[in-house]
C-alpha cells in the first residue's frame, strides 16, 4: 500500500508561495527544474504555512478550553518548554526554551495548555521580546491569576549563521505581573527554573 501524508494546506497560498520560491531559486543562480529542487518550492511553501500557523490560532480560546475552578493558590510552574520560532528580520529560526509560572486566583488551567500557548505565539514571525510579552499577557488577561512570570532563553541563527557569527550566545528575556513583581516571589521562581533535577 502506498504511503500517503495527511496534511492540510491552503491551496491558493501554497501555489502563490511556490511560484515565488521558484523565482527566488532562479535569482540565486539555481535551476528550479533540476531533480533535487523540483519539489523544493512547494515544500518551502508548506513549511512556511506550518511555521506561521499561529496567526490562525487563538491563545485565549485554548486556555479557556481547559480552565477549572480550584482553590490552590501556590505557584504553578512549567519549565523547559521547547520553543521554535522565526526571526522576523531575517526569517531564520531561533530556538530555545520557555519557563512559565502563575499563581492561581481561584482558577487553574490544564498544564498542557501552557506549552500550547508558547506554540501559538512562537509560530509567527517574531522577535523574542514581543514573544515574551504576548505569552505573558495572554495568560494574565485570560486566566486572571495573582501573577504570571515568564523567562525565555533562545539561540538565534541570524547571529550564529550570519552577521557576527557567535555560536554560543544565548538571549534571555523575562516579564512579570502581579505577585511576581515582589522580589521574594520572583526569586523563588528564578531559583526553581535553575534547579536541575536528576533523571534516573
Amino acid at each position: 500500500m502506498a504511503y500517503k501524508k495527511n496534511e492540510t494546506y491552503d491551496r491558493a497560498v501554497t501555489e502563490t508561495l511556490t511560484g515565488h520560491y521558484q523565482e527566488v531559486l532562479r535569482a540565486l543562480g539555481e535551476d528550479p527544474a533540476r531533480e533535487g529542487l523540483i519539489k523544493t518550492p512547494e515544500r518551502v511553501a508548506k513549511a512556511l504555512q506550518y511555521l506561521t500557523k499561529g496567526y490562525s490560532e487563538n491563545g485565549a480560546a485554548i486556555l479557556r478550553s481547559a480552565m477549572f475552578e480550584e482553590k490552590y493558590s501556590e505557584m504553578v510552574l512549567v519549565k523547559d518548554i521547547e520553543l521554535y520560532s522565526l526571526c522576523e528580520h531575517h526569517m531564520l529560526p531561533f530556538i530555545g526554551k520557555a519557563h512559565i509560572a502563575y499563581i492561581p486566583n481561584g482558577r487553574i488551567v490544564g498544564l498542557s495548555k501552557l506549552p500550547r500557548i508558547v506554540d501559538v505565539f512562537a509560530r509567527r514571525l517574531q522577535v523574542q521580546e514581543r514573544l515574551t510579552d504576548e505569552i505573558l499577557h495572554c495568560i494574565n488577561d485570560t486566566l486572571e491569576p495573582l501573577g504570571v512570570a515568564i523567562v525565555i532563553e533562545a539561540m538565534h541563527l541570524c547571529m550564529m549563521m550570519r552577521g557576527v557569527q557567535k555560536q554560543n550566545s544565548i538571549t534571555t528575556t523575562s516579564a512579570f505581573t502581579g505577585e511576581f513583581r515582589n522580589a521574594e516571589t520572583r526569586s523563588e521562581f528564578l531559583s526553581l527554573i535553575n534547579f536541575k533535577t536528576t533523571k534516573t
